[in-house]
């Protein structure tokens, strides 16, 4: 009996949208839908896929109560990447991503079982020219304001 290989997870689309680059400072630099909450499988397709513009990334620091696993570090194509974990109890949905002394790239890191609708405006909304304001993508953290 003949089986039908399963697609392979990697050869999904990535869920990411980027603001449009050349709007001067912004709170959120886009919008990150994963496709589940294994930070160590969903994190390296994220960093392959970032502009090639974009300096190599050495720390990414995150709202760890939002993933399965949360190791302290983690290579990708053959580069360690400092694991942090956001402070405060109260911390929003977001991911940074930071190449020391050529940038800091904020991106809204929405739930991977968002519903459809849901993530679309917030995927639309992080990459709006004009650039999103936090109560906007975070009701729920109103103190954020």
């Amino acid at each position: 009996m003949a089986t039908t290989p399963r697609p392979l997870r990697s050869l999904r689309p990535l869920r990411l949208r980027l603001a449009p680059s050349g709007n001067g400072p912004r709170h959120i630099d886009g919008a990150w839908w994963p496709r589940s909450d294994d930070l160590t499988a969903e994190l390296p397709r994220l960093i392959r896929a970032l502009p090639h513009s974009w300096p190599q990334i050495a720390h990414v620091t995150v709202n760890a109560a939002m993933w399965s696993a949360f190791p302290g570090r983690i290579l990708i194509a053959n580069h360690v990447i400092q694991l942090h974990r956001a402070a405060g109890l109260h911390t929003p949905d977001t991911l940074c991503l930071l190449a020391p002394g050529r940038g800091r790239w904020d991106l809204l890191v929405i739930p991977p079982h968002t519903a459809k609708a849901e993530a679309a405006r917030l995927m639309a909304t992080a990459e709006s020219p004009e650039g999103p304001s936090w109560p906007d993508l975070f009701p729920r953290h109103s103190l954020l304001a």
